[in-house]
């Protein structure tokens, strides 16, 4: 095994309860920070600001002297650092904007491919497509240079479909912040924070004598905090892994291979009698809200802040449900490891997921699960473990690996997870059909 390039990870670090006089402060540069950002997304997120959001020093040097800073008292560490997670964000929302614009150009039949081209190659020139927006004369991009091209009514048609897609982003998370490698340093087990007064320190006691010189995110808990350090983990390379592996990802087992092997078996299991005990507990929250609400309605306060405070507290409902989030992603993950272990694979091949046209479901319990499902959260977690082991993670569209009968290709019959052929008679599971036809379609395509 050898190690090549890094990616990043996050690591998490947490601090011991703290004083209320700690926390206060805190909580006060989280809402400060909340506040810099939305003064951000309302100045620069509209079409005026495109041109200006790159590079981001431009607008740094115009919030240092807006005054915003001094009138909130918030230290530079924090301020800047709001400043340009704002402009981050509005680059995303931009980037939202532009793909959505992407598709539609894609699906209008009355454009000709030069029409296309255009388009497309002013959605990349922040200059071009700002100074359309705003009415400005711009030179014509070299690459729509000598086509037949009606600018006006195409130039129009973009910004009627910016107008429709553009929202400006805003947020009320008044619960984290971002600290700059300056802005702290260790002293005693402890990580000692710029505070407002200055040259003085706030002290935030650790649980570990772990010490990091880079930006870290703070995030505040009920009395502590929570710190999110984003650290480089080297990519390994294993000489040994030279296999190719088919992999269905289900909803009761996690993973099922195109050999039958099966990885996360039973998931649904785990995750089921927590999803059912959520819901039932909804309901009784649900009922005792409609008393509370029914006698704050009746003028009976006194009996209305006693069912408050004693029933409808989500302190214990959230760190419950946290608990359980996490060990089923515990669980995930050490399945993970095992078949990368096991299937020393060069090559994961699934499929894309379905994120058009889904099917609605009407059922309660099914709409439940949906919410619960841990189906985001496993790509996420294996394409990370692909990446941090150099294996190929290969996604192929999913048509014609549900239906069809992966033995003779007719189209078969589904029947909870039960797969049967009546054109070949063949019996199995459909995890197992759709594994077997994710590999026959990789190979087909190839």
């Amino acid at each position: 095994m050898s190690t090549g390039s890094a990616i990043t990870k996050t690591v998490w670090q947490y601090s011991e309860p703290l004083s209320e006089d700690t926390m206060e402060f805190l909580k006060g540069i989280a809402a400060d920070y909340c506040k810099v950002k939305n003064y951000i997304y309302k100045r620069y997120s509209g079409i005026g600001s495109l041109d200006k959001l790159t590079p981001v020093y431009s607008i740094l040097n115009e919030m240092r002297h807006c005054g915003l800073r001094e009138q909130l008292n918030l230290p530079v560490v924090y301020y800047e650092l709001a400043i340009a997670d704002a402009v981050t964000d509005i680059k995303a929302r931009w980037g939202t904007v532009k793909n959505k614009i992407g598709e539609l150009i894609t699906e209008n039949e009355n454009l000709s491919a030069d029409d296309r081209l255009y388009l497309r190659t002013v959605l990349k020139l922040n200059s071009v497509y700002a100074a359309i927006l705003n009415r400005k004369e711009y030179e014509m991009p070299k690459n729509a240079e000598g086509l037949e091209l009606d600018i006006k009514h195409l130039n129009s048609l973009l910004c009627r479909l910016t107008r429709k897609y553009l929202t400006p982003p805003e947020t009320d998370s008044v619960d984290f912040f971002r600290i700059s490698p300056n802005g702290y340093s260790y002293k005693d087990g402890a990580m000692c924070i710029v505070c407002r007064v200055p040259r003085k320190r706030i002290s935030i006691p650790l649980k570990d004598s772990r010490t990091f010189d880079r930006q870290i995110q703070v995030h505040i808990k009920k009395d502590s905090v929570a710190l999110a350090i984003p650290i480089e983990t080297k990519i390994k390379k294993h000489d040994d892994y030279t296999n190719t592996v088919y992999v269905h990802i289900g909803y009761k087992d996690m993973f099922t291979l195109s050999g039958g092997t099966i990885y996360g078996k039973d998931l649904e299991d785990k995750v089921t009698p927590e999803t059912e005990r959520l819901a039932r507990k909804n309901r009784e929250r649900h009922k005792i809200y409609t008393v509370y609400k029914q006698n704050a309605e009746d003028g009976n306060l006194k009996k209305a802040d006693s069912i408050e405070i004693n029933n409808l507290g989500k302190e214990k409902y959230d760190r419950q449900k946290e608990k359980e989030r996490l060990r089923t992603k515990t669980f995930i993950n050490s399945e993970i490891n095992r078949m990368i272990r096991t299937e020393k694979p060069e090559k994961v091949v699934i499929t894309r997921p379905v994120v058009k046209n889904l099917t609605k479901h009407h059922s309660k319990s099914v709409n439940r699960k949906l919410s619960r499902s841990f189906n985001a959260y496993i790509r996420e977690r294996l394409a990370y473990k692909c990446r941090i082991n150099s294996i190929e993670l290969v996604e192929i569209n999913s048509n014609g690996t549900g239906k069809i009968c992966s033995n003779c290709g007719a189209e078969g019959k589904r029947q909870g997870l039960e797969f049967y052929c009546e054109s070949c008679g063949r019996k199995t599971t459909v995890p197992l059909n759709s594994a077997e036809n994710i590999q026959k379609k990789y190979h087909d395509k190839g």
